[in-house]
């Protein structure tokens, strides 16, 4: 066995990680020897993770170019229901299967982020690992890994709804209810917070993206 799978892995990771991090945003070119000089490594694992990311539709084609994809008002609106029922179904699970290291981390989470509410950019990301942490605690890994494909495609928005003035406050508020309902093993109740979460979170991106056009 060579040791060409792990710098693949390493290539796939770095690139998607850029993307989601948004060093790359909807719309930019993502060029082969450009990657390989800034990630240290050959053209052939660069090549290989493009032709991955195009797969997964996280790529599209610009001529002969690959650029990183952007989602429509439809394509967005499609995943925004799928989110909702999934993060849902995760906060559900959560509640009934969590233990309850895993709930004082959550709890920890809520806590901290306090301190990040005027940086939509580390909030940002905040709010990704409390989601990641929820999804963990489901403890469904089928599930875990559908919301992986979820959360590789929110990438695509150029913008955080948590950029939106006064939404890292209430978003922060939301977790909140979803930490609290979750302690209280509250399978529903903890469902239908996060899914309300994922709602306003719709909302204020819509609005925000208004405001940009």
């Amino acid at each position: 066995m060579s040791q060409k799978t792990p710098t693949q892995k390493d290539a796939y990771t770095m690139v998607l990680d850029a993307i989601d991090m948004g060093e790359y945003k909807p719309g930019d070119r993502l060029v082969e020897s450009d990657l390989a000089e800034k990630l240290g490594m050959s053209r052939t694992p660069i090549r290989e993770a493009l032709q991955r990311l195009e797969t997964q539709s996280l790529l599209a084609r610009d001529g002969r170019s690959l650029i990183v994809a952007s989602l429509d008002h439809s394509q967005m609106a499609e995943l925004y229901v799928v989110r909702a029922e999934l993060e849902g179904l995760a906060a559900r699970l959560a509640a009934r299967h969590a233990t309850e290291e895993e709930v004082r981390v959550l709890r920890d989470m809520v806590e901290e982020d306090a301190a990040l509410r005027s940086n939509p950019t580390a909030l940002a990301r905040a709010n990704r690992r409390f989601h990641k942490q929820i999804h963990l605690a489901s403890h469904n890994r089928y599930l875990v890994q559908q919301l992986d494909l979820v959360h590789r495609s929110m990438a695509l928005m150029a913008t955080t709804s948590l950029a939106a003035e006064g939404r890292g406050d209430k978003a922060l508020e939301e977790h909140d209810a979803i930490v609290r309902a979750i302690e209280a093993r509250d399978e529903e109740a903890a469902c239908e917070a996060l899914k309300a979460h994922i709602s306003v979170a719709f909302v204020t991106r819509l609005k925000h993206d208004n405001k940009l056009d």
